[in-house]
């Protein structure tokens, strides 16, 4: 049961990040769900969601100088820059069902001693980083129009939000080079 703080919470934020999606001029749906994932676009169905609980702590994670209402617009306008971009999603469809076919039949332990599996993986991470980046681009442009988000402080927000898959990328990369070399020393 959430208390009344979490409700308020909860009905601050879908009035904030409603407001933001008003004032682009943009179509989409927002709901509220508890996935654990502070924002997110869905380009199959066309809906943001948001978890509220986790905007706090992903806020929190970030920095003090940064006030929670400009974190919670810039990342909206995040996630309304992948609606823009959902042409391109959508053409990715095919090739991420095959990335969660490859998840669903081998385990991570299978994946990362596997280099084909594993370059499956790395090409994932890229993709990843190309939609975010795009993303970002397109939240830039909306927020050039609207001034929503200082400049300062939108830049603050995305490199945070994208060093994390940065940061996974090169973890996985990493791997991927010590397998190679591994194999490169084994005896043909």
């Amino acid at each position: 049961m959430r208390t009344f703080m979490q409700q308020y919470a909860d009905k601050y934020l879908h009035e904030l990040i409603s407001s933001i999606i008003l004032a682009t001029g943009l179509n989409i749906a927002l709901e509220q769900d508890h996935t654990g994932v502070n924002m997110s676009y869905n380009f199959i169905t066309d809906i943001v969601s948001f978890d509220a609980d986790r905007l706090v702590e992903a806020a929190g994670e970030l920095c003090s100088e940064v006030p929670f209402d400009i974190y919670v617009k810039a990342i909206t306008l995040h996630e309304l820059g992948h609606a823009l971009d959902r042409p391109a999603l959508e053409a990715s469809l095919t090739r991420t069902l095959d990335f969660f076919e490859m998840r669903d039949n081998y385990s991570a332990n299978e994946i990362y001693r596997n280099p084909i599996l594993l370059s499956m993986v790395i090409e994932e991470h890229k993709m990843n980083i190309a939609f975010e980046e795009t993303a970002w681009v397109n939240a830039e442009k909306l927020n050039d129009n609207l001034q929503l988000v200082d400049v300062n402080m939108f830049e603050i927000i995305k490199k945070h939000s994208l060093s994390s898959y940065i940061q996974n990328y090169e973890e996985d990369l990493a791997i991927f080079g010590q397998i190679h070399k591994e194999a490169a020393l084994q005896p043909a």
